[in-house]
């Protein structure tokens, strides 16, 4: 079964740091685009950071720029996303994304430009 894993979701406090993981099984995504994005109820579900294939570029929502680092290993088949000083507002389900058709160099920022996902993880952050 083709899937992406999340994990490292969890409760932390304001101020705090969280290292995300997204693991593929079943098949590679290796070189493929990658994203993270987030969201609340009845919000949309909006980009926080995309990475290329290669890994050497990268995507940062204003909103988590300077804070939130996202890279991947290949060989690992896996993408994280090291979130530091955490706010009240980065509570959401953070969710994976893979642009799966495609292998490439570039990062995307639309939510139709990836068509596989995992199921999310949730990131609490408490004032």
């Amino acid at each position: 079964q083709v899937q992406l894993v999340e994990s490292g979701g969890g409760l932390v406090q304001a101020g705090g740091s969280l290292r995300l993981s997204c693991a593929a099984s079943g098949r590679t995504f290796s070189y493929k685009p990658m994203g993270w994005f987030r969201q609340v109820p009845g919000k949309e579900r909006d980009l926080v950071a995309g990475i290329g294939g290669t890994g050497g570029a990268t995507y940062y929502a204003d909103s988590v720029k300077g804070r939130f680092t996202i890279s991947r290993d290949n060989a690992k088949n896996t993408v994280y996303l090291q979130m530091n000083s955490l706010k009240p507002e980065d509570t959401a389900i953070y969710y994976c994304a893979a642009r799966s058709l495609l292998s490439g160099s570039l990062y995307y920022t639309r939510r139709v430009d990836y068509d596989f996902w995992g199921q999310g993880t949730q990131v609490t952050v408490s004032s």
